[in-house]
């Protein structure tokens, strides 16, 4: 099981302003915050997404073939938080909508170009 993901950042207040207001739209708020690390879960034992300076002091970069899938429980959230994204500055990358009889979501990145997914299971 998945305990947390990080994301790589270049501003670590810039992505975090972006992430307390995207991640609010799913019930998550920061629960473990340090100078260079930032985490958010809906609650503290659950999976996390987190953001972080790089810690070799490397520019943070994309990972090719890296995305981060959130799941949520209707199509309404995702359009929600797929069109939240967007409003914040990040861009899409395949705009909400089905994908298969019981699979919908949408594509964005964040604002240093991490790729994610809001998805959510339907009846087929």
């Amino acid at each position: 099981m998945i305990g947390y993901v990080t994301l790589g950042t270049k501003d670590i207040q810039r992505s975090a302003k972006f992430y307390d207001v995207l991640l609010a739209e799913v019930g998550a708020s920061r629960f473990m915050e340090m100078e260079t690390f930032i985490a958010w879960a809906v609650e503290q034992q659950a999976p996390a997404l987190s953001i972080s300076e790089p810690a070799d002091g490397n520019p943070a970069t994309v990972g090719n073939g890296v995305m981060v899938a959130l799941g949520v429980e209707n199509t309404d959230q995702v359009d929600k938080i797929c069109a939240k994204a967007i409003e914040l500055g990040g861009a899409c990358e395949g705009p909400a909508g089905p994908r298969s009889d019981s699979f919908y979501a949408g594509y964005f990145r964040d604002l240093d170009g991490n790729k994610l997914n809001v998805f959510c299971m339907t009846a087929a």
